[in-house]
């Protein structure tokens, strides 16, 4: 059995996937003088999705960490955020993002795309590899006394004094803590894909993100790169009812990304046939789980909250997630690991249900059928006027000070 190095009396602390939210935890922990160790179960960091967009929430808690430099060089600030009208291109609301400075002026941090890749490599870089265990597919793991048995597909076995599971969707440190898998397929799919901005002729605003909405079906896109030259999409419809295949791949028939999309703007079906498109993905998300820990496990990330893409939320609620579990470990409670679990469980799990609740809303408001009627879709345009001001509050969190409010009742209590 291998072991961890680090000071005496200090937590063994595993933490289960790569990823970003594995990355930003074992940067965010480091800060504060503790040892951990990573399991990744690919054989290299490779790209996992197209791109990724990081909120104000997330970039102030990366530019804490040292990384706003090496995070704006490889990033896109959109000009503004618009949505939309599938067919007819018009715009439907627009609020400024880089533009004058307004998003920042707000939220006191950038918004940014990057190419997840990208982002993979300014964190990997900062953590210089220490740690970062790559080829370990978790396999089982169990509580012995106080600490808990990991054992990995490629025959290592290690211990820990707590273990963090960011091991995505399908979780394996989720069904221990729950005793099921708790994911199940949202209905909806995507087709995405990063295009060089050359092949967009037809695009408007093309360093804007931008929504673009019609009947059962919605395509978000934003520029990405330190010299915005491409632009990386999503493409979502309704459909299939059923998810058959085992993985979050399917494949598609000649043409069938084209599928909701018939009239649309110039625009969407330009970035659609910018590539070849062969397969789709499945949306899946998890259900509010009751508990997030158990013994000396806890999740973070989709592992805990997986949700549908609509706010651009997952990577950011998972940033948010790594820094709370660093600091409340920090605050004291790697003295007290249960007393420590159940205030991250208290501090997370309404915000990231909320947002998960959102995203299933927004995606009825993306999606809405003509024949929902004139008024519907009128309320509909009046809610995008509103967006600042109804979903501000996601973008306006500070996880690091919301944990300084609960270290400060924890050492009075």
């Amino acid at each position: 059995m291998t072991s961890f190095h680090q000071s005496p009396g200090a937590p063994r602390i595993a933490v289960i996937g790569g990823g970003i939210g594995g990355l930003t935890l074992a940067l965010a922990l480091r800060r504060h003088g503790f040892s951990v160790a990573v399991y990744e179960q690919a054989a290299e960091l490779a790209e996992i999705g197209a791109a990724v967009a990081l909120s104000a929430n997330a970039t102030r808690e990366l530019e804490r960490l040292g990384l706003g430099p090496a995070l704006a060089a490889v990033s896109t600030e959109p000009t503004e955020l618009i949505y939309r009208d599938g067919r007819s291109g018009a715009r439907v609301a627009a609020h400024p993002v880089r533009t004058g400075g307004a998003y920042r002026a707000r939220f006191g941090a950038p918004y940014y795309g990057v190419h997840r890749a990208d982002l993979q490599t300014v964190l990997s870089g900062a953590l210089a590899g220490e740690g970062l265990h790559l080829g370990h597919r978790l396999a089982a793991l169990d509580q012995v006394g106080d600490a808990m048995a990991l054992t990995f597909a490629n025959g290592v076995a290690v211990e820990a004094d707590l273990v963090i599971g960011g091991d995505g969707v399908r979780s394996l440190v989720r069904r221990w803590i729950t005793g099921g898998e708790a994911v199940r397929y949202s209905g909806t799919s995507a087709i995405r894909g990063v295009v060089p901005m050359g092949l967009l002729p037809s695009l408007p605003d093309p360093e804007a993100i931008q929504f673009w909405m019609g009947p059962d079906a919605h395509l978000l896109h934003y520029a990405i790169g330190g010299e915005a030259d491409s632009v990386n999409f999503f493409a979502v419809v309704e459909g299939p009812q059923t998810w058959t295949s085992e993985r979050w791949l399917a494949p598609i028939a000649p043409g069938g990304h084209r599928a909701g999309f018939a009239g649309w703007h110039p625009a969407v079906t330009e970035m659609l046939d910018a590539l070849p498109q062969t397969q789709r993905w499945g949306l899946f998300v998890t259900d509010p789980l009751r508990r997030w820990h158990r013994g000396r496990a806890v999740l973070m990330g989709d592992s805990a909250h997986a949700m549908l893409p609509h706010h651009g939320q997952g990577a950011n609620t998972t940033i948010e997630d790594a820094i709370t579990l660093a600091e409340l470990l920090a605050a004291g409670g790697a003295r007290d690991l249960d007393r420590m679990m159940a205030r991250y469980q208290a501090l997370r799990q309404a915000r990231t249900r909320t947002i998960q609740r959102s995203a299933w809303a927004t995606n009825r408001l993306l999606h809405l059928p003509d024949a929902a009627g004139a008024t519907a879709l009128a309320r509909r345009d009046a809610r995008m006027t509103r967006f600042p001001e109804d979903f501000g509050w996601i973008h306006a969190f500070d996880a690091r000070a919301t944990v300084d409010r609960a270290a400060a009742e924890m050492r009075a209590a």
